[in-house]
């Protein structure tokens, strides 16, 4: 096998053979790595025989002139469609208002940039294509505030972790708009919330909310029932059920315990389904329409979620790529059976995805009610498990044979492994990006913003193949300006803004992207210094990116302060005592330099080693100093806990997406180190405002 050829291969097919690491060295990707990812981008390279006929195909396919099915284009930017048409080619633009524009292509068979923004049906020769005409640039915070500088502050929460009283153990959308109410009257202007995507009701071990099912749908389990069908239904399900002890118990644990109380809800969400339908509700008309909106993705979804279940109870693995044959294919003959013969069962799981809806459109309307320009920021994993619904549905568009992860960097010295797959670059443009487009209008539906977990991966993603650890992958590339383009519509169609996650190894020009494109960046407060421990100045922040103290990966600031990472860290193993001593010697130099940065007196820190509240006040007083657009304060840090929400790298050991706030929601603001905190940023926000403006 030739080793010269094979990476040849790899480079036709997208895949970075050198990279540079995140401490600016050079890298190459072994020759038996590349072979195993090729392998999941289905091209076969284990032989000599193998890469040449994949090279060919390759070949054959990037030489064809088929046209595809959508194409994006920049409003006011000529279209170069040289590769599939004539100089001077007539068409005809069907514009998606319904208006018909005669266009001729020009000399150089470009398509004059005279079309408007949205999604357009192009009529030439005896072809035709979608056209994606994208704006410059992303709805933006300016545009929410009507401000040229804005200086807006939010909250950002995991929503599992809320309480109020008779929530079964976890928050809820209830919980959800207690807060809503509470920080919009305290003058925020967004709250940034966990991931809501589906997971897998067959398997509630699986509850990370960065491995999901389905991006294209929900987590019903954040339903609140009794806001959408009332609190009689709700009671008389409960009592039908014999629930009430159980959800109390519960309710009442330090930490959730996902299996139970998934089972408990879901149980709770069986009965009122057989209620709803069996008592013709008044809301059966919208839960009906619902369901012919969703179309043929909700009820793949559905049928998904139906057969999952029978399967799981037949013994049979919950991942789909173990399932029988016939059943692998959601077109297929045998699916079409089972649908027929489990339409109660597809019918409540589409009851589920009706419910959440519901509330979240609840959710958003209290957020803006409550005064809040943006409103509810919802995030987008990376990825889905490749096990899941979204897998199964779009399986040209998925790569299920490979996983997700990090390069070893920074973050994580041994690289990270996701276990979760990602859009095949090509099956995205085979299909006219179809899964990316829906998968965005899912999840800007009931927002006001997105956070894009991961935004690096809309340029290039670390794949590993199935079962190989992290440091065993390559970087896959991806068409970014398409992407990018399409993040743009669809933001501005939603008058919603746009945040991109874009820490660890980010590739050289991709920041200036995003913020050409108006998506912001994230920076936080424990990573803004250099290898001195000395911290970046108020106004070095840079504008185009928001604000942070930490975030669910890493420490709270009352956490770091207390070295307590180092301690779950050495406490599980993954560091040794003698790292853990000079991990704790580098943290203290890091404490003096953020309370230098902060212009603290050093005294402080010595004094307050109990509870550091003067470091944190300052550094969110600090924070709301910057000129970043757009400031997000935990809650765990308005609050001044110490325990993080998930420590990267562990499944067990660490209470993962497990803990709960310490307080009711309704009173949880209320406490006097919260109030003068936000009182805090509101002013620093004010203030840098009126200086900037």
């Amino acid at each position: 096998m030739s080793e010269a050829q094979l990476e040849v291969l790899a480079g036709r097919a997208g895949l970075a053979v050198d990279w540079i690491d995140a401490n600016g060295q050079p890298q190459r990707v072994r020759p038996q790595v590349l072979e195993a990812i090729l392998a999941g981008l289905g091209l076969p390279a284990d032989s000599a025989e193998a890469i040449e006929t994949s090279l060919l195909n390759l070949q054959l396919e990037q030489q064809n002139k088929r046209l595809p099915p959508l194409l994006t284009a920049d409003v006011g930017k000529a279209l170069d469609l040289s590769r599939y048409f004539h100089a001077h080619s007539q068409c005809i633009v069907h514009l998606e208002n319904g208006d018909a524009l005669p266009i001729q292509l020009d000399a150089d068979a470009m398509l004059p940039g005279m079309i408007p923004v949205g999604y357009h049906r192009v009529q030439l020769e005896d072809q035709q294509f979608t056209l994606a005409v994208a704006p410059a640039r992303c709805f933006s915070i300016g545009d929410a505030l009507h401000q040229t500088a804005p200086r807006a502050w939010g909250v950002s929460v995991q929503l599992y972790s809320l309480r109020r009283h008779g929530d079964g153990g976890f928050g809820d959308t209830r919980a959800l708009e207690t807060l809503l109410q509470a920080v919009g009257e305290r003058g925020a202007d967004a709250l940034a919330i966990s991931p809501l995507h589906a997971m897998f009701s067959s398997a509630p071990k699986h509850y990370s909310p960065y491995s999901p099912s389905s991006r294209l749908f929900l987590n019903s389990l954040y339903a609140a029932p009794a806001s959408i069908l009332g609190e009689e239904a709700l009671h008389r399900a409960i009592e039908a059920t014999g629930l009430r002890d159980e959800l109390q118990r519960l309710e009442q644990l330090p930490l959730i315990d996902w299996p139970a109380a998934t089972l408990a809800k879901q149980t709770l969400l069986r009965q009122l389904y057989n209620d709803f339908a069996r008592d013709e509700h008044p809301l059966l008309a919208d839960f009906n329409h619902f369901r012919e909106l969703g179309g043929e993705a909700l009820e793949n979804h559905c049928r998904f979620e139906a057969l999952q279940e029978t399967c799981v109870a037949g013994h049979h693995s919950f991942d789909w790529r173990e399932w029988p044959e016939q059943w692998r294919n959601p077109d297929s003959p045998a699916l079409l059976r089972f649908a027929e013969g489990h339409q109660a069962l597809i019918g409540y799981y589409a009851f589920c995805q009706w419910l959440i809806a519901r509330c979240l459109d609840r959710a958003q309307t209290t957020a803006r009610s409550s005064g809040m320009a943006i409103g509810l920021i919802a995030d987008l994993a990376v990825g889905a498990d490749g096990a899941g619904s979204q897998a199964w549905c779009r399986q040209d568009e998925l790569l299920a044979q490979l996983t997700v992860g990090a390069p070893p960097d920074a973050l994580n010295r041994a690289g990270q492994g996701w276990g979760i797959s990602a859009f095949s670059p090509e099956g995205l443009k085979r299909n006219g990006f179809r899964a990316f487009i829906e998968m965005l209008r899912a999840n800007f539906a009931h927002a006001g913003g997105l956070r894009i977990d991961h935004v690096l991966g809309l340029q290039r993603l670390w794949v590993i193949p199935l079962g190989a650890s992290p440091d065993e992958g390559a970087y896959l590339y991806y068409p970014i300006d398409d992407l990018l383009r399409l993040v743009c519509l669809e933001s501005v169609r939603h008058q919603a803004i746009v945040l991109g996650e874009d820490l660890g190894t980010v590739p050289d020009g991709l920041r200036e992207k995003l913020s050409e494109r108006a998506i912001l960046g994230i920076r936080v407060l424990l990573f803004e210094q250099d290898y001195g421990a000395r911290f970046k100045p108020i106004l070095d922040w840079p504008d185009d990116a928001l604000a942070t103290t930490s975030t669910h990966d890493l420490p709270t600031l009352t956490g770091w302060l207390h070295g307590r990472d180092i301690d779950w860290n050495e406490r599980l193993g993954l560091i040794d005592p003698v790292t853990a001593h000079h991990w704790r010697e580098s943290r203290q130099r890091e404490c003096e330099g953020l309370d230098l940065a902060l212009r603290l007196d050093p005294q402080n820190f010595q004094e307050e080693a109990q509870g550091n509240a003067p470091t944190l006040d300052a550094s969110i007083r600090y924070l709301g100093h910057t000129r970043a657009p757009l400031v997000l304060l935990p809650i765990e840090d308005a609050l001044g806990l110490e325990e993080q929400a998930n420590l990267p790298g562990t499944v067990s050991g660490h209470p993962n997406w497990c803990r709960r706030l310490p307080g009711d929601g309704n009173t949880l603001l209320d406490a006097i180190d919260a109030t003068q905190r936000f009182e805090l940023l509101a002013c620093a926000r004010q203030q840098a405002h009126e200086r900037d403006r």
